[in-house]
């Protein structure tokens, strides 16, 4: 058993709790005791302001190492797509596995207890299988485990290039032939300590609506969260409209794909019925604003799909920030932006969607600082230059004024993973980020 302290801790709703008595008992909170003035002994104390961990709902590891690389000139997502192709073509097991261990600490370091990464880059150079068919995955597996986060790995089905369109280039990686195919490759995987195995659907233009339709009912049978991107970018939407007369989520609908474990990944440009037709599933929406914004995807319509009885969740995807506070502000700030109005979205709301509606949509009973709950949390410091002068007691202060740099202490499973803003497993994260990444561009 091992006990915590925490100054402050927010236990849900728009306060934190002051003194707040942790215990953890094979990997589980067994206890949570608000209201005691002063820790006892054994305790170790938490300083600063301290919350469930933080669920990155969607990553795409490698795509990291394109972070301030991708800046110059004008373009679109279907430019940037180019670049990220040319990296994926660069990747081998050992390589991506080297990686991987370093941006999953990065999310770690920046207070990220879970995340689910949406993993499509299957085999070699052309298409080739590994000798193990689930080599790339099984180091993402690995990294996950050396940085000492909680991996849900969605295996992603990826069949076609476009709207019946053969694969061509790095996109030969990506497929294995057929449902049937991708499914015989999926089932040689078995889940790990720390490790939950979900299912993805690239998109509409990379799966056809059959497939979709197969890669759902594989998730349904196993119980498993099933993930897919959907209406990301307009192009993508507008022709799926023309080609198969509905739009991306009315195609997962009528598949078979939605329902209470279902995300739908970004939503940007959902249609009022999208909206609501998620709603009625009780699915899930991850808003990955920074992406959205690097990639001018647009803004997603957060403040409706909760209105309408979805849930939300957040994600860094692309990497080009890695900061879980800076995603959940930002569904508020980048509304303001569109709506012209603040506050739709309280700082509570916007830490549920970073914690308990992230581990849920990623199948981690986690996300809560409570007895039974898996005995996750992150400390953030209060004496920082941005949270100096913030009130302890106010989720805003986590959400509107905190940042990764501020996150002091890191319990993974009841496991302390960073003391103090270090990483206690992998020796300088930083270093093994500059070395992975100038490998991928040698």
């Amino acid at each position: 058993m091992t006990t915590w302290w925490a100054e402050h801790a927010w236990l849900g709703g728009g306060s934190a709790v002051d003194g707040v008595l942790l215990e953890e008992k094979g990997g589980r909170w067994s206890s949570v005791t608000p209201s005691v003035p002063v820790p006892p002994a054994r305790a170790e104390r938490l300083r600063g302001l301290t919350l469930p961990g933080l669920a990155n709902g969607h990553s795409h590891a490698f795509h990291r190492a394109l972070r301030g690389r991708t800046q110059e000139g004008r373009g679109t997502f279907w430019t940037w797509r180019e670049q990220m192709y040319r990296l994926a073509d660069q990747l081998d097991p050992d390589r991506y596995r080297r990686l991987a261990r370093a941006v999953f600490a990065e999310m770690v370091l920046a207070g990220f207890t879970a995340v689910g990464e949406f993993h499509y880059l299957h085999h070699g150079p052309g298409g080739v299988p590994y000798q193990d068919p689930n080599a790339m995955g099984r180091a993402l597996m690995e990294a996950a485990a050396a940085a000492g986060i909680r991996l849900t790995l969605l295996d992603t089905c990826y069949l076609q290039g476009g709207f019946g369109a053969p694969l061509a280039g790095a996109q030969l990686r990506f497929g294995d032939g057929d449902p049937d195919g991708w499914r015989s490759r999926v089932d040689q995987l078995e889940e790990a300590p720390g490790v939950v195995l979900g299912a993805a659907v690239h998109s509409v233009r990379a799966v056809p609506p059959a497939a979709v339709g197969a890669v759902a009912e594989w998730a349904d049978s196993r119980m498993a969260p099933l993930h897919a991107h959907v209406s990301e970018q307009r192009a993508e939407h507008d022709e799926c409209i023309a080609r198969l007369g509905a739009t991306p989520l009315e195609v997962m609908d009528r598949a078979g794909a939605l329902g209470p474990r279902f995300s739908a990944v970004h939503g940007t440009h959902f249609s009022p019925g999208d909206v609501a037709a998620l709603g009625r599933a009780g699915a899930t929406c991850c808003l990955c604003p920074t992406t959205e914004r690097d990639l001018a995807d647009g803004v997603g319509p957060g403040v409706a799909l909760l209105d309408a009885g979805a849930a939300l969740s957040i994600g860094t995807d692309s990497h080009a920030v890695i900061d879980g506070f800076e995603e959940a502000r930002a569904v508020e700030l980048d509304h303001r932006l569109v709506a012209g109005e603040r506050g739709r979205l309280d700082p509570a709301r916007l830490l549920d969607a970073a914690t308990s509606a992230g581990m849920a949509s990623l199948g981690w009973d986690a996300g809560r600082i409570e007895a039974g709950r898996l005995a996750d949390l992150v400390t953030i410091s209060l004496d920082t230059p941005r949270t100096a002068g913030c009130d302890p007691r106010l989720a805003a202060t986590a959400v509107f004024a905190a940042a990764a740099a501020d996150v002091r202490h890191v319990v993974v499973g009841g496991r302390t993973v960073v003391r103090d803003g270090v990483h206690l497993v992998i020796d300088r994260p930083e270093a093994e980020l500059a070395a992975a990444v100038r490998e991928m561009w040698a």
